[in-house]
């Protein structure tokens, strides 16, 4: 019986100082009561702590949007990690499409340039994905990990001593206006007594939420170390993709790199962009019983009146009815054409017939 009477005391006690506390706030908002103002540096320590709050908390969604742009993928990260439950592990984009180009070209042929071009792709893509999977786990372990503890940590104490705070000076506030409406000895006496009761405890949680505020000052240093650490990983992950790039690049450089763009309608032929060195290397000069497509060899058969042997280097999509589709390694006969543009030559495949552009064929002796 005393217990429950105990319970009912502290519910009546706890509903009244949440009515003074409604009632103080009310007449605040309506400019019917004075407010108690915090000191001007524990307003700048509120206002960094909540600027720190709201800017944590868009880098760290930012980036998660950039290191996952799925945003079905960053759901179901979300689900298992409240469950504390490890995610399963998918091929990311890069693995996908390397793994699409590198079963291409074993169907087209490993030995067909396309096919051994897209294989080499294939695998290049697929250590681009290798490393944008580590960029990823370094990255959520050194640089958004720290932030989220912040937010669902520091900053969740912070703000409930804030709080905790905020009804205090709402005590206090209620005190004295309680003090300035007692008029019996008394009751001005107890009034009294509350205001101390009150303004001791308003100043305890002051000091509290100070202390508390001002290791926003760590956190930034810390936050900072996290973001070397996150720089550091951009840094070594395009560092890679440009060295894997670049190894491919050369494994590529007999190939056009833009021999696959077909869809031009002028009358010019398509260079490959490193057709100024392929023609002078000694290495495809050297095969043996054929000839470059060199600028004398087509001098001269543009300045005989009849027809050559040639081998297709790779495969041609005509643009328009006026071209001849070629396919790789395949042999045609061509021709000059008086009045035809110097980049391209007349090709005959059988009963078809049409222009061929030079850069794609090797005169055969």
């Amino acid at each position: 019986m005393n217990i429950m009477d105990f319970n009912v005391k502290k519910l009546a006690a706890d509903a009244g100082t949440f009515l003074s506390r409604a009632v103080q706030f009310t007449e605040e908002k309506l400019g019917q009561a004075e407010k108690t103002e915090l000191d001007a540096h524990l307003e700048n320590l509120l206002s960094k702590a909540e600027c720190t709050k709201i800017w944590t908390e868009k880098i760290m969604k930012q980036t998660e949007v950039l290191l996952q742009p799925n945003p079905n993928a960053r759901i179901e990260e979300f689900v298992y990690e409240k469950l504390d439950r490890k995610a399963p592990s998918r091929i990311n984009n890069p693995e996908l499409l390397g793994q699409y180009m590198i079963d291409a070209g074993t169907e087209f042929g490993p030995g067909t340039a396309y096919g051994n071009a897209l294989i080499k792709c294939g695998e290049t893509q697929k250590r681009i994905g290798t490393a944008d999977r580590e960029l990823i786990q370094t990255s959520a372990l050194n640089f958004l990990t720290p932030l989220r503890n912040f937010i669902e940590g520091d900053y969740k104490t912070i703000a409930k001593e804030r709080k905790l705070l905020q009804n205090k000076r709402l005590d206090l506030d209620a005190a004295k206006t309680r003090l300035k409406k007692a008029k019996a000895a008394e009751t001005r006496n107890s009034s009294e007594q509350e205001l101390r009761i009150t303004q001791s405890e308003f100043d305890r949680q002051a000091e509290i939420t100070r202390l508390l505020l001002e290791g926003i000052s760590s956190t930034h240093a810390h936050h900072l170390r996290c973001l070397n650490d996150f720089v550091e990983a951009q840094m070594t992950y395009y560092a890679q993709c440009y060295q894997y790039m670049l190894d491919l690049q050369k494994q590529l450089g007999s190939f056009p790199s833009n021999y696959l763009s077909n869809n031009n309608q002028t009358s010019v032929a398509p260079v490959p962009s490193v057709l100024p060195n392929a023609i002078g290397s000694s290495a495809m000069a050297s095969t043996s019983g054929l000839v470059i497509t060199s600028p004398s060899n087509l001098s001269d058969l543009k300045e005989c009146s009849g027809s050559r042997k040639a081998r297709v280097l790779y495969d041609y999509d005509a643009a328009n009815s006026t071209e001849l589709s070629l396919l790789a390694d395949e042999v045609i006969t061509v021709f000059s054409v008086v009045g035809m543009d110097s980049d391209w030559l007349m090709g005959e495949r059988g009963n078809q017939k049409g222009k061929v552009p030079i850069t794609y064929l090797e005169l055969l002796n």
